[in-house]
């Protein structure tokens, strides 16, 4: 499904070159060494590339003071050429993430974090979607799954995930129940749902009493898992293969759901990794190109 929705994000980006001249172009900038976030963010140049698509990528030393990230954001809303603009969170903790997010301009914010989009999604009018909350949106369509009159359970509230999902699942007609730290008697609840959407950055802690026989399971976790005893438990059958990742990387990746119990009782389950977050990588792709179209009234 990334690799379709990354197809029509393609055909559209070579529509508007060929129609009208354009090359949508994405700039992401990131802040500091973190190992994981400069993955995320070669993954995304990398798309781009192979999409047809223009990209710059500009990086930036951890002791980067939050004025100079400011008037960077600044410089690229300026430019008529960038079409998204993505600052890789988390970032180092001297900056003020919410005033990073708020400086860019909302017509270029691919992330679709800024108030604007967040308020727009909210009232149901066009905005750059969250890519990770619409990307599971679009798994569920695309899949065939019933929204509608569903009963979903999104564990979690963030602000990147779990409320942006409720809001999309809550204008699909679905019927939405938001758990957290503090939700009662866990499991009763979760077990409820036709649907199940965990994204609460705890490994494997969806467990099989969690989950409805052949409920849908929507697991958006990723975490690494680092010792042997761990993997074994979380992976059963495919625990020596995990193992071997293990041994090879000193680290192997599981998301919040545990895979071993949760695969016997649901009737879908998104693998980790190669489920979500191949779907938020393609959603990127997907923003930039309407960023683009939008911006210029195409």
């Amino acid at each position: 499904m990334a690799s379709e929705i990354k197809r029509e994000a393609a055909d559209e980006a070579a529509r508007l070159a060929s129609e009208h001249g354009v090359r949508p172009r994405l700039v992401t900038v990131l802040v500091g060494d973190d190992p994981a976030s400069a993955v995320y963010v070669r993954n995304k140049v990398r798309t781009c590339e192979e999409l047809g698509l223009a990209s710059e990528h500009h990086p930036l030393p951890a002791d980067t003071t939050p004025a100079r990230l400011l008037e960077m954001v600044a410089e690229f809303n300026r430019r008529e050429d960038v079409d998204g603009l993505l600052v890789q969170l988390p970032l180092p903790q001297h900056m003020d993430e919410a005033a990073v997010i708020e400086a860019i301009d909302p017509a270029k914010d691919v992330d679709g974090f800024h108030p604007v989009n967040v308020g727009r999604m909210m009232q149901r009018h066009p905005a750059l979607l969250p890519c990770t909350p619409a990307g599971v949106v679009e798994l569920l369509v695309r899949e065939g799954v019933i929204i509608a009159g569903a009963r979903v359970c999104v564990v979690g509230r963030s602000n990147i995930v779990g409320r942006p999902v409720a809001e999309l699942l809550l204008q699909r007609d679905a019927t939405v129940t938001v758990c957290h730290s503090r939700t009662r008697d866990l499991p009763a609840v979760t077990r409820e749902a036709d649907i199940l959407v965990v994204a609460i950055g705890r490994p494997g802690f969806v467990r099989g009493e969690h989950v409805r026989p052949g409920a849908t399971v929507v697991d958006v976790g990723m975490n690494r898992v680092t010792d042997e005893g761990e993997v074994a438990e979380l992976f059963g059958e495919d625990a020596p293969r995990r193992l071997k990742a293990l041994g090879e990387r000193g680290y192997t990746l599981v998301g919040d759901v545990h895979p071993a119990e949760v695969e016997r009782v649901a009737g879908r389950l998104t693998p980790v990794p190669g489920g979500v977050g191949l779907l938020t990588v393609a959603m990127l792709m997907k923003n930039t190109v309407e960023a683009a179209r939008r911006r210029r009234g195409l």
